[in-house]
């Protein structure tokens, strides 16, 4: 009998990088379908070695400045493998009511991993992974997406 598998996507989630683009972050990100960057990118040079393994969606964050940022919208609403997302920089700026309807909510800002479900809905921080700011480790996550499920993992950078 045969074994069939189950086909899914893999998505990196990333956020406060502020310009620094660790080797081992781009080791994790190897082989996802997708990368979401949840603000204070540090640059459009980042952005595009991000391209070179996947497609990026990301939000503006509160240290993003200058002609590449205003080219980031503050908010982002989208779908992953049919899965309403919506994602933004600072979680407080997120509205209430977007977590109705929605499978996952993704923010930054604090430098702390956080993964909550509110409901159906995962709440994800994925941490910070470039210039260390704080003395939370330096993390990032990986979602993994198949038949309607989400799982998340949050993983360590160093």
């Amino acid at each position: 009998m045969a074994c069939d598998t189950i086909p899914s996507m893999r998505v990196g989630v990333i956020a406060d990088t502020h310009g620094l683009l660790r080797p081992r972050v781009l080791t994790l990100l190897h082989g996802c379908d997708r990368i979401l960057h949840a603000g204070d990118v540090g640059g459009a040079e980042l952005l595009a070695k991000l391209r070179e393994i996947a497609p990026v969606s990301a939000v503006r964050g509160n240290t993003d400045s200058g002609p590449d940022a205003e080219e980031l919208p503050l908010s982002l609403a989208g779908e992953l493998d049919g899965l309403p997302f919506r994602m933004i920089h600072r979680r407080e700026d997120a509205d209430p009511s977007w977590v109705k309807g929605l499978r996952l909510l993704v923010f930054g800002h604090s430098h702390r991993p956080e993964l909550a479900w509110q409901g159906p809905c995962l709440l994800l921080n994925p941490g910070a992974c470039g210039a260390r700011r704080f003395s939370y480790p330096l993390t990032l996550a990986i979602l993994t997406l198949a038949e309607g499920r989400l799982v998340p993992e949050i993983l360590a950078v160093e």
